[in-house]
């Protein structure tokens, strides 16, 4: 039986927990980097929209800038503070002070900074969590009021704009789609708490889920050999119930299946409490393994139903209790157990013969059903009319079988002389089969006027199912092998494939779950060849719409609509499994890519350089002239996600089709980019993200100008390591200097350090 198993593959869900644990007033935090060198400065790979909110700098000015935040840093942030930041991040130790901090806009602000380490499975300290609580208002109420408005006319401001290239939602991978075979539990890294009340900070690997033995995976074997003993035990429900209470009656002496009701019913109790210790997939396709929540789930959803058709009234049989004809009818609820067939006819509809074998069935139930219906109404006009007629359909049956009921005659089985049960059941069956089907041939007729209002509605039902059942047997046989004949197809060659040219298994593997959950999300169709006989007004428009994420870019805003709807035909949907590379150092980036969902990180050298998750950008600074672009790191996923990215090769002919576009678009690439994968652009703490005007003077004067575009994402004080090579020495020179402001530009005062003989 084939079930929807959910997102089952391992994911690395460290920062959706500290997203989410730190939502609200410890909002403000950022991940560093704790694998480099002290000289590398231990960069920013994560920092979230508090933190951006807070400071007024965006992601892109942030990522790759020291976790000791010397941006931030200004005349009045204390020296022996800043000391002792770094002390804390070379010794890899919890550190907990307040400091001043300057925002963007040059504005004050009073800061509780916490940095504690994460470390790994191994033990290793990966990364630096640092927290930013902002205090200025603690602060304000305990400075005089003389300081206070000093410090107002100087300048201090209350606020700071926040001009995001991108805002991004606060619980980054909140929104995780995969079929999971395991799940992950935060584990304890530190003994400390950095926030106080709530629980330790989790690793920063895969976890194994915490669950206990007595769950019961939705999918497995045993649950679907269970479902279909259920299947079969509400079937029997459904015949036993109106032949009960329509041919037996009140007559306890002749029924016979009294003990196979009592195991029905105590099978259906099994299988509530079943339900309650049973997996279920969530609306975000993760498989629930948590008691509390199948519990509530299930309270709301089935429970209800199950508990009512599984009442055992059978029991009042077992213990000799009299009972009467409404106790009877009050077994009809079972029949809600009908409802939990259609709920579940996804599963079985994925196979041709198990729908033709359900859709006879349903049709075989309803002729069931109405054959009592129609002994019912026999029946109670003979008793009725006891000594007046004999024009009932039981009596013809009685005179053609040569057994006439004679109200004086000898007791049988219907309470009445005449034929057997067996005998009338068959009858009535026969002639609602036969009414159903529009094949009667009149041996059995309705004589009297409620039999043939009866078989008028019987006719009209049977035209009705004819046309549902019958009428669409061909149209559900015809849509199910279109579609699963090709996956069958695709299937087939896949597998045909990997065993000629002989593929491992951990490869083969991969290319099969990769094309099944691919199919699962688009199921087969191909949205480029639906979309191709439309015309080019609408299938941009289309296109438009289901790439709206990646285009709302603030890189796009400059674009005209035609520029838009020319880059939107040129985007494609791809698909990462968790495990899998996206990209590989070294290799020729062939598009841009978006994350829609999911999270990502780049790493080098196995050290992680960013985490990347929801609406972040993947790609590099583009240069018409050069357009082959090599990676510089790797990018692999950490969940399942969904990517949009957009061809180079379809890019640069839109940005050849609109030249007035392409110089911006060169220009404003890098703010929105989260991490630069170009070749030669090492994204070290002192990295700029915006174009700068060298110069060396040639005396010598170790005087080293840098002219940004905005002096703000450099901090004072911070930094900065060059490498220069003069074209009249074969040597290499590396310089060290720290920022200071001049008039309209920055400066940097150089010494040098090395001096390396090129081989």
């Amino acid at each position: 039986m084939p079930v929807m198993k959910g997102l089952l593959a391992p994911q690395n869900t460290f920062l959706d927990t500290i997203a989410t644990r730190f939502d609200g007033t410890h909002s403000n935090f950022i991940l560093a980097n704790a694998q480099v060198s002290k000289a590398q400065g231990f960069p920013i790979v994560y920092c979230s929209d508090g933190f951006c909110e807070l400071t007024g700098f965006s992601r892109a000015e942030v990522m790759q800038k020291s976790c000791a935040c010397k941006f931030l840093y200004g005349p009045e942030s204390s020296e022996t503070i800043i000391l002792s930041i770094d002390d804390a991040l070379d010794e890899r130790k919890d550190f907990k002070e307040e400091i001043m901090f300057y925002k963007k806009a040059a504005s004050l602000f009073w800061c509780l900074l916490e940095i504690v380490p994460i470390k790994n499975e191994k033990g290793d300290v990966v990364l630096f969590l640092a927290s930013f609580k902002d205090i200025t208002d603690n602060k304000a109420k305990a400075i005089p009021e003389g300081k206070r408005e000093e410090r107002r006319q100087g300048g201090l401001k209350t606020g700071s704009s926040f001009s995001s290239t991108r805002l991004r939602s606060s619980t980054v991978l909140y929104h995780i789609s995969g079929h999971l075979h395991k799940c992950f539990s935060p584990l304890l890294s530190s003994n400390q708490n950095v926030f106080g009340d709530p629980p330790a900070l989790p690793e920063y690997k895969v976890a194994d889920a915490k669950k206990s033995k007595f769950i019961l995976l939705h999918f497995s074997t045993f649950k679907a050999g269970w479902d279909w003993l259920i299947l079969l035990a509400t079937f029997y429900v459904a015949v036993t119930v109106p032949y009960n209470v329509c041919f037996i009656g009140d007559d306890d002496l002749t029924r016979s299946t009294t003990v196979s009701d009592i195991a029905v019913e105590i099978l259906f109790i099994i299988d509530i409490v079943f339900s309650f210790r049973t997996t279920y997939v969530s609306k975000s396709g993760q498989v629930i393994f948590s008691a509390r929540l199948i519990c509530i789930h299930y309270m709301t959803t089935w429970f209800i139903i199950d508990l009512v058709a599984a009442l055992p009234f059978d029991l009042l049989y077992a213990f000799k209790v009299s009972v009467v004809s409404v106790v009877h009818l009050l077994k009809t609820v079972r029949l809600l157990r009908l409802l939990r067939l259609l709920q579940k006819m996804d599963r079985y509809s994925q196979h041709s013969t198990v729908v033709l074998t359900l859709l006879m069935s349903m049709f075989a139930l309803l002729a069931h059903w109405m054959a009592c219906i129609w002994y019912v109404i026999g029946k109670k006009e003979m008793e009725a009319n006891a000594y007046s007629w004999d024009i009932g359909w039981l009596h013809e049956l009685g005179k053609r079988l040569e057994s006439p009921y004679d109200p004086l005659g000898e007791v049988n089985g219907t309470g009445l002389s005449g034929p057997s049960l067996r005998s009338v059941y068959i009858a009535s069956l026969y002639f609602t089969l036969s009414s159903l089907t529009s094949v009667g041939f009149g041996n059995v007729s309705a004589n009297t006027d409620a039999e043939k209002i009866f078989s008028i509605c019987t006719m009209l039902i049977g035209a009705l199912m004819h046309a549902l059942v019958f009428g669409n047997v061909t149209a559900i046989i015809q849509r199910m092998y279109s579609r699963w004949s090709q996956y069958h197809t695709r299937t087939k060659d896949l597998k045909d494939f990997i065993r000629v040219h002989h593929l491992p298994q951990g490869l083969k593997q991969r290319m099969l779950e990769y094309f099944q959950t691919t199919w699962s999300v688009n199921n087969g169709i191909d949205s480029n060849e639906l979309l191709k006989d439309f015309p080019d007004e609408l299938r941009s428009d289309i296109t438009m719409h289901l790439n709206k994420e990646i285009l709302e870019l603030s890189l796009f805003a400059s674009a005209s609509r035609g520029c838009l709807r020319s880059l939107s035909l040129h985007i494609k949907t791809t698909f990462c499994a968790p495990g899998e590379y996206l990209l590989r150092q070294g290799d020729a980036l062939q598009a841009i890519f978006f994350v829609c969902s999911g999270s990502m990180e780049v790493l080098k050298d196995g050290m992680v350089l960013a985490i990347l998750g929801k609406g972040d950008l993947i790609g590099a600074n583009m240069s018409i002239d050069d357009r082959v672009i090599k990676t510089n790191a790797d990018v692999k996923a950490l969940t399942y996600c969904d990517l949009q990215c957009i061809n180079l090769s379809g890019l640069y002919e839109v940005l050849d089709l609109y030249p007035e576009y392409t110089s911006r678009f060169v220009q404003d690439i890098h703010l929105d980019l989260t991490y630069n994968l170009r070749e030669g652009h090492e994204c070290h703490v002192s990295d700029v993200k915006h174009p700068h005007s060298y110069t060396w003077n040639q005396a010598r004067t170790h005087t080293h100008t840098v002219r940004p575009c905005s002096t703000s994402c450099i901090g004072r004080g911070e930094k900065l390591f060059i490498t220069l090579t003069p074209h009249t020495e074969t040597h290499t020179k590396k310089y060290q200097g720290r920022a200071q402001y001049g008039s309209g530009q920055m400066k940097w005062k150089l010494s040098r350090i090395t001096r390396e003989t090129q081989s």
